[in-house]
């Protein structure tokens, strides 16, 4: 099958939604949808995160992603985040991104871009490090997307998100 799938990640600073809204989004769209590698990884690691273990999250959340559109028969995929993410980590952490993310940055297309705003309160979680950063990582965020030309819409709300969710890919499927 040679059909192309329309590839919509929802990215954004730490607690702000985007795992449960990418799941409320797939089954909205009855679609499948691409979990966040880094989150499962990280939770194993036994030992402070090194610029090596960014490494393997790139590669496991480009492999978790492609073995999804692999199988998928839908024309519509969420991604719940994407490897841009270690790049932002790996400069905040470690003051460089890998040459290999560097190089794959211009190689995964996403059609659109939900960036998550900040404006849900924070959620303690073991995985997470910077709740007083988030002004800072969602500057990085747009700085981020806007250089890669991508198609972005910032998603608000605390009461009504999933529905300005699903009005942006709403949107977004019409054009």
């Amino acid at each position: 099958m040679n059909k192309y799938i329309k590839k919509i990640a929802i990215v954004g600073p730490e607690s702000t939604g985007k795992s449960t809204i990418t799941q409320q989004l797939a089954r909205h769209y009855q679609t499948l949808w691409v979990p966040e590698y880094a989150r499962y990884y990280c939770a194993a690691l036994t030992r402070s995160c090194d610029l090596q273990d960014e490494i393997n999250m790139f590669h496991g959340q480009c492999a978790l992603e492609d073995s999804i559109l692999a199988i998928t028969e839908r024309e519509l995929l969420f991604c719940d985040t994407t490897f841009l993410t270690v790049k932002i980590w790996s400069d905040e952490m470690f003051g460089e991104t890998p040459p290999v993310v560097l190089e794959a940055l211009p190689l995964y297309h996403y059609d659109l871009y939900l960036l998550m705003d900040i404006d849900l309160p924070w959620q303690e979680d073991p995985l997470r490090d910077f709740p007083h950063k988030r002004e800072h990582f969602m500057q990085v965020w747009h700085q981020e997307l806007k250089a890669l030309n991508a198609n972005y819409v910032v998603i608000e709300g605390v009461e009504n998100r999933l529905q300005n969710a699903i009005n942006a890919v709403d949107n977004f499927l019409l054009k």
